[in-house]
C-alpha cells in the first residue's frame, strides 16, 4: 500500500501476536516502524516474531505504563497502532487490578502523551468482543448492549470511550476496532489464556487431546491474522470513519468443527467433551457472531481467508519454527 511508504508509525504490543505481523506488513510497504513492547511474561511478546524484520525495525522495550517513555516515543509518529494490552479473561478475574492498571489507566495514559505531544497522530484501538459479553441477539452489530462478563470486558469498554472521547473532545483521529477470535502465526503457544484457537492447534500438533468445555458446539466468528492486518492498515489509512468503533468479524464456526477441521489437516488428534468448570462457566458467553456490515460499508473490508487455509498457514509455521514458541 503506497499510502505507507516512509510513514512513522508506532506499534504498542509490537512484539505480540497482531503487533509483530502487523510490522512485517508495514515494513514491506516501506513504513518506518518502532515497535515498544513490555516484554511480561506469559502476555505473548517474542522477539522471534520479528525475527525476519529485525533490523529494519526499531524496539523499544518500555511499559505503556510508563508515561514517560510513552511522551517519548509517541512523538514525531505518525499513526499509533495501539495494541497493547491484557487479553486472558481468566486472568483478569484472578489479577483485576493489573488488568485495570494496563487496560485502562495506561490507555488513558497514552492518549494524553498524544494529546500532549502529537496531536495530529492518527490512533487506532484495538477493542475487543468480549465488549458485548453474552449476545442478546445474532449478529451482534455495534449498538448491541455492552454487558461483559468480566473485569477485561469492562476496562475494554472504558478504555475505547476514552479514545473515542478524544476524539469528540480533541479532535484526535481516534478508532476501535472491535476484534473477534484471531489465530494464525506468531501467536504465543505457552497456554490457552489469550485464545483457544491456537491453543487447539498446538495440542493436536502434539498429539494431546482436545478438551472442550459444554458440547463444543459454542459459535466463535473466527478471523485469520491477515485479515486483521487488513483491517488495521485499511482503516488507519482512510481519511474517514474516526470517532467511530467497528465490529471486525469473520467466519462463523462452533469450536468442536475448529478441531476437527485441524484434525483433518494435521491427520491426527482426538477430542472429548467436559462439563465446564464452575469459574469458566460464569464467564461464558455463549455463541457469537459479528456484523461486519459497518466496516464494509465504510471502508470496503470484508474477510477472506477461510478458515481451513489460515489453519494450513499456522500449522506450517509452527511445525518449522515449534522450538521457539513452545
Amino acid at each position: 500500500m503506497q499510502f505507507y511508504k516512509n510513514k512513522k508509525i508506532l506499534i504498542t504490543g509490537g512484539l505480540g501476536f497482531i503487533g509483530s505481523n502487523l510490522a512485517i506488513y508495514l515494513v514491506g510497504t516501506g513504513a518506518k516502524v518502532t515497535l515498544v513492547d513490555s516484554m511480561i511474561p506469559a502476555y505473548g511478546g517474542n522477539l522471534f516474531n520479528i525475527d525476519s524484520i529485525k533490523d529494519k525495525v526499531r524496539v523499544n522495550f518500555s511499559d505503556i505504563r510508563d508515561s514517560d517513555s510513552i511522551n517519548n516515543l509517541v512523538k514525531n509518529q505518525e499513526i499509533i497502532f495501539n495494541l497493547a494490552g491484557t487479553l486472558s479473561h481468566i486472568d483478569s478475574m484472578t489479577d483485576p487490578m493489573t488488568d485495570l492498571e494496563i487496560n485502562c489507566r495506561a490507555q488513558l495514559s497514552l492518549l494524553e502523551s498524544v494529546r500532549k505531544f502529537n496531536p495530529q497522530a492518527r490512533l487506532i484501538f484495538a477493542g475487543t468482543r468480549n465488549q458485548y459479553g453474552k449476545a442478546k441477539y445474532l449478529p451482534v452489530d455495534e449498538n448491541h448492549p455492552q454487558e461483559p462478563t468480566d473485569i477485561n470486558g469492562i476496562n475494554n469498554i472504558a478504555a475505547e470511550k476514552y479514545h473515542l472521547m478524544y476524539y469528540s473532545v480533541y479532535g484526535i483521529k481516534t478508532i476501535s476496532l472491535r476484534m473477534t477470535n484471531t489465530f494464525g502465526p506468531r501467536h504465543q503457544m505457552k497456554h490457552p489464556r489469550q485464545g483457544v484457537l491456537n491453543w487447539f492447534i498446538r495440542q493436536i500438533l502434539e498429539g494431546e487431546e482436545v478438551i472442550l468445555y459444554g458440547d463444543g458446539k459454542q459459535i466463535r466468528d473466527v478471523n485469520y491474522v491477515d485479515d486483521v492486518i487488513s483491517a488495521l492498515v485499511s482503516v488507519a489509512a482512510s481519511n474517514k470513519g474516526w470517532g467511530q468503533a467497528y465490529n471486525l468479524g469473520g467466519t462463523p464456526i462452533p469450536l468442536l468443527e475448529f478441531v476437527k477441521a485441524t484434525i483433518k489437516v494435521i491427520r491426527k488428534g482426538n477430542f472429548i467433551t467436559k462439563p465446564f468448570p464452575k469459574d469458566r462457566q460464569k464467564i461464558e458467553v455463549g455463541d457469537y457472531i459479528a456484523s461486519w456490515e459497518k466496516i464494509k460499508k465504510t471502508y470496503n473490508w470484508k474477510p477472506i481467508v477461510s478458515i481451513e487455509e489460515g489453519i494450513k498457514k499456522t500449522v506450517e509455521y509452527y511445525r518449522k519454527y515449534k522450538k521457539f514458541y513452545w
